[in-house]
């Protein structure tokens, strides 16, 4: 199933492109505004984004520079009937990943997609976000609210297990095992627990970032 974000504000080309794509193992959630497009992004992310250009609060080429910023590998298509030459090279140069002029055909839509798809699956994305919280995998760093947090190696790496399982409970033993005993040494279960502490303050106390009692924790969006 390829999970699909269509930015569209046109009720009869986005329920037609839904349509057409769900009959061709897609799921397709339809975004009519920017804004709506950015929350769903900072919850989850899809295997494509489907961008058009003309949007009621802005326009999809400052969308399409704010998904790069944060994500390098998301592929990104735009649908538009903005068509001249200078506003394709505008579409590459924001970020995009392909072009596709309205109208159009879905079959060839549907094909494009699993073209970009096939080129970019081994590419993995290097921002986790969670909240306003930011782990850049690349640089080895958190953010808060693109503030820089200082922490140590195994606060870094207890945050990395957890966000990139978001929604998912990660228990002490399995964090013990990821941070410290890596390389086969005991480390005490009270090791996790302070670093936990100082983790926490650290950030802030974030709700984001969930303890199930005397079982693990969870990483969770709450805004």
């Amino acid at each position: 199933m390829i999970e699909v974000y269509y930015t569209e504000d046109d009720e009869i080309i986005g329920k037609s492109v839904k349509e057409y794509l769900e009959q061709h193992n897609c799921k397709v959630t339809l975004c009519e505004s920017i804004a709506d497009t950015r929350k769903a992004l900072l919850n989850h992310l899809p295997a494509v984004v489907l961008l058009d250009w003309n949007m009621p609060d802005g326009h999809g080429s400052e969308l399409c520079c704010w998904i790069r910023e944060r994500w390098k590998a998301l592929p990104i298509i735009y649908l538009t009937v903005r068509g001249d030459s200078h506003d394709i090279v505008m579409g590459f140069q924001s970020g995009a990943d392909d072009y596709v002029v309205k109208p159009f055909d879905l079959a060839v839509l549907y094909s494009r997609i699993l073209a970009l798809l096939r080129r970019t699956e081994n590419i993995a994305d290097t921002k986790l976000f969670c909240d306003d919280l930011m782990l850049d995998k690349e640089k080895t760093a958190v953010y808060d609210q693109q503030k820089e947090i200082i922490v140590s190696q195994p606060e870094y790496r207890i945050l990395l297990a957890l966000m990139e399982n978001k929604g998912k409970t990660i228990t002490r033993s399995q964090l013990l095992e990821q941070v410290w005993d890596h390389s086969g040494n005991y480390v005490n279960d009270n090791t996790l627990t302070v670093a936990m502490k100082r983790l926490r303050e650290k950030l802030g106390n974030p709700a984001c970032l969930k303890t199930i009692r005397s079982f693990g924790y969870r990483m969770e969006d709450t805004k």
